[in-house]
């Protein structure tokens, strides 16, 4: 069967495409790679996520290769890489219907105006690949509020120095809040911070065929049981689907785009769930798995036209990828230092801390020594946060100080420390991880996947710029801690990738010698073909990238469709 659209993948950057197509009448394909599991399949399975990873492939049959840094005694340094086979290190987010929106916290905040501009606002930035986005706010304004109402995000709109602009408030009143949130807002103003509640993207009411959040504690990293997390599957494939437009072929791995002489796309080529090889066509295509396989797979679809893979005579697939730079800090509160109130404000289980910073989200300090010539350099969010689930929360007790294993009596004791003793509030820094020539992914040349394709090598290379704007804001971040009379209050920022947070590898722009896609995500090279994940980010903002992605695809499904509704009359 030919379809009218064809899309690989089915996470935040497939299903807007997806949705807004088949709404339109169109007969849409989508391969997912992984099955198609709901929400009775997420069950609060704390082994499964803490220890087992139960929703990506096993690193013996699917895995990557990643390349780091390492310096020899004479100071200089080599790249060596490493099979996450043996690592044990997992880039994958989410093998899913729905991707690894399913399994995310869910945090919204947009990007803001200076994001789309940070090479004309801060100016270049030696050894980065930074560049102005070929697309405004105002233009991707329209799409955020589109996610807003069609995903359901939950929040209040509240000014401050970088508050974006926005066209409407959130349709969906904030989620419930844990009274530390309370908490921060006082130690905050006190410091002249402003804290604001995080956008959500889950419900706080019933709305769309989804029951509202149940605040159960297990959000991060687990499917959501009540639907009310606005996933790609339960927020827009399932009424997709209902229109009988759609169709979903779960554990379809797709090896290959095949084009002909004239680079003229002929088809996609999948294993099916037998692994038997398969091949289906349409006249438009979308490519959208995640930034690392987005790339792999056009890399690895080579023909006579595309002979270093489709869509990259100009070199750039796979090149300038980008994670999220920043790190994590803590404080403790040690319960006999407090109120009986305060404990049992603290020992709360379920309502969201929902706090987030963004005071510098543009640094204006002469004496940061990352700053322009005009004192100024581009920031980034804090956002607080309780790690709930008491496995992951448990995890280290099972050592003493001197990192010896203990048991019994001894384990025991630690336990009961952990878990009557005190409570642990965290904090996240998000800020840019700068594009640079030393962090893109290519194909291996020696390791294969359990088809026999090769595996996606990564270099993950940072700029020494993430860790000075890291550093800095994570030394703001502590400040509010220790305002709230945390003990033991510290952070670390790291140059290691978190590995949910990935984009680029496809950048968009005006220029082809430069960039994979044009501002409609359209290759340069390719008529019918889009690429609608966050491969497409020059830059990632200092943010997670979910709402940006979901947003950005709706621009593009609206452009696809457009392109769709043309060729219907011609």
């Amino acid at each position: 069967m030919t379809y009218d659209i064809c899309i690989v993948g089915s996470g935040a950057g497939a299903s807007p495409v997806a949705y807004t197509l088949a709404k339109a009448g169109a007969k849409v394909l989508v391969l997912e790679k992984g099955p198609w599991l709901t929400e009775d399949e997420f069950y609060k399975d704390e082994l499964a996520i803490s220890l087992r990873d139960a929703y990506n492939p096993s690193l013996v049959d699917e895995r990557h290769v990643i390349e780091e840094e390492y310096e020899r005694d004479d100071g200089s340094s080599y790249w060596q890489g490493e099979s996450t086979e043996e690592s044990g290190w997992s880039f994958w987010n989410g093998n899913v219907v729905g991707g690894s929106s399913n399994f995310m916290s869910g945090y919204f905040h947009r990007l803001k105006p200076v994001d789309f501009k940070l090479k004309s606002t801060f100016g270049e930035i030696k050894g980065a690949n930074v560049e102005d986005w070929p697309i405004s706010y105002e233009e991707l304004e329209p799409f955020y509020t589109q996610v807003d109402e069609q995903v359901g995000v939950s929040g209040r709109v509240v000014e401050h120095p970088h508050q974006e602009p926005r066209s409407k408030d959130f349709p969906y009143p904030p989620v419930a809040e844990h009274p530390v949130s309370g908490w921060i807002d006082k130690a905050a103003t006190e410091l002249g911070y402003h804290s604001i509640p995080v956008p959500r993207a889950v419900l706080s009411r019933p709305a769309m065929g989804r029951r509202s959040c149940e605040y159960s504690g297990y959000c991060s990293s687990y499917g959501c049981s009540s639907g009310a997390k606005g996933s790609a599957r339960a927020a827009l494939l399932n009424h997709a689907v209902a229109t009988g437009n759609l169709t979903i072929l779960p554990n379809a791995k797709v090896f290959n785009i095949a084009s002909n002489a004239a680079g003229e796309i002929t088809g996609v080529e999948y294993y099916n769930q037998q692994g038997k090889k398969q091949k289906v066509s349409a006249n438009f295509y979308v490519v959208a798995c995640q930034a690392v396989e987005t790339s792999r797979l056009l890399l690895a679809s080579v023909g006579e036209k595309f002979p270093n893979g489709l869509a990259n005579n100009s070199g750039q697939v796979g090149k300038n990828l980008v994670f999220s730079a920043g790190g994590t800090g803590r404080g403790d509160f040690d319960f006999d230092q407090l109120s009986k109130e305060q404990i049992a404000q603290l020992r709360q289980v379920g309502p969201f801390v929902n706090r987030a910073i963004q005071d510098w989200y543009e640094i204006d300090d002469a004496e940061f020594e990352g700053a322009n010539a005009s004192g100024k350099a581009k920031g980034g969010t804090i956002d607080f946060l309780f790690h709930q689930n008491p496995i992951a929360r448990a995890m280290g007790s099972q050592y003493d100080d001197n990192d010896e294993l203990v048991w019994g009596e001894a384990l025991k004791a630690n336990l009961t420390q952990e878990f009557t003793t005190y409570r642990t509030l965290r904090f996240e820094v998000f800020n840019d991880w700068l594009p640079t020539d030393d962090c893109f992914v290519e194909l291996d040349g020696s390791v294969k996947d359990k088809w026999g394709d090769p595996v996606a090598k990564v270099r993950i290379g940072y700029h020494p710029q993430d860790l000075k704007v890291g550093e800095y804001i994570a030394a703001k971040a502590e400040t509010v801690l220790k305002q709230l009379g945390a003990t033991n209050v510290y952070s670390s920022v790291s140059s290691y990738p978190p590995t949910n947070l990935m984009a680029g590898g496809c950048r968009f722009g005006d220029d082809p010698k430069t960039s994979v896609l044009n501002k409609y995500c359209q290759a340069h090279e390719v008529d019918n073909l889009f690429v609608t994940d966050g491969s497409f980010m020059p830059t990632g903002g200092s943010v997670p990238y979910t709402y940006t992605i979901y947003a950005n695809a709706f621009r593009v499904a609206e452009h696809i469709k457009s392109r769709w509704q043309q060729s219907q009359i011609s």
